[in-house]
C-alpha cells in the first residue's frame, strides 16, 4: 500500500508542474530580448510541454558553456526553461531540452564536463569523480527534465525524467531497477537519481 501510495503522489507531483498553468487562457509569451531570432526560440521550445512552452524561459548557451544569453524571458509564474543543445560535444545532432530554471547550474556542470571531455566515457569518470568529492551540483528534488534528441527534429525522441537527488528504495520505495516494468530510481542514492517513467 505505501509503495502504491508513493507511486501514486510521485506521478502527481511531476505532472503537477504540467499542469500548473493549465487553467484558463494562457498568457501570451514575453516579446524576444533584443538580437534573438524566432527560430532559435522555437527549436529550444520544442521538448516544452504544450501548455508551458508559451511562458517558459528560453536561453541560449555560450560557446563555453559557462554563461549563457536570454533570448526570451519567462512569463510570470514560469518556472520552465528550455535551450538548444544540438551538436554540442557528446550530444545528437538535433539536442533540446527543458527544466525548471532552479537546475540551470546542473546543466552549467553537465555542458562544461562534456565540453571537455573527449568522450562519454571520460565524462561520467568526470562526474564520479565530482559525485565522490561532493561537489556534483544537485537538481532540485521532483524537478522534471524533458528530452528531444535524434539525428534531426523528425526522427527525435522525446523522454521525460523527474529528478529525485539522493533517493533510494528506502527512502521512496520504488525499485532501483526497471525489472518490475513500473515507475523505478535510476542511478539511487546519487545525485543523479532520478525516476524511470514507462512510456516517457
Amino acid at each position: 500500500m505505501k509503495r502504491t501510495v508513493v507511486i501514486v503522489f510521485t506521478v502527481f507531483a511531476a505532472s503537477a508542474i504540467v499542469l500548473a498553468q493549465g487553467r484558463g487562457a494562457p498568457a501570451p509569451p514575453q516579446p524576444l530580448e533584443a538580437g534573438a531570432s524566432q527560430a532559435e526560440v522555437d527549436k529550444a521550445l520544442v521538448a516544452a510541454p504544450a501548455n508551458l512552452k508559451n511562458g517558459a524561459m528560453v536561453i541560449k548557451w555560450a560557446a563555453d558553456r559557462q554563461s549563457y544569453t536570454v533570448l526570451r524571458k519567462a512569463n510570470e509564474g514560469n518556472r520552465l526553461v528550455c535551450y538548444d543543445r544540438s551538436g554540442f560535444n557528446l550530444q545528437q545532432a538535433f539536442s533540446v531540452e527543458c527544466t525548471q530554471n532552479g537546475n540551470l547550474d546542473r546543466v552549467k556542470q553537465n555542458m562544461t564536463v562534456e565540453a571537455k571531455a573527449a568522450d562519454r566515457g571520460a565524462a561520467e569518470a568526470q562526474f564520479a569523480e565530482l559525485e565522490k568529492s561532493g561537489q556534483r551540483v544537485k537538481p532540485e528534488f521532483g524537478s522534471v527534465f524533458y528530452h528531444l534528441q535524434g539525428p534531426d527534429e523528425a526522427r527525435g525522441r522525446g523522454h521525460m525524467t523527474v529528478a529525485v537527488p539522493g533517493a533510494t528504495m528506502a527512502s521512496l520505495g520504488l525499485p532501483e531497477n526497471g525489472r518490475g516494468g513500473g515507475v523505478w530510481i535510476m542511478n539511487a542514492g546519487t545525485t543523479t537519481a532520478h525516476l524511470m517513467i514507462p512510456g516517457e
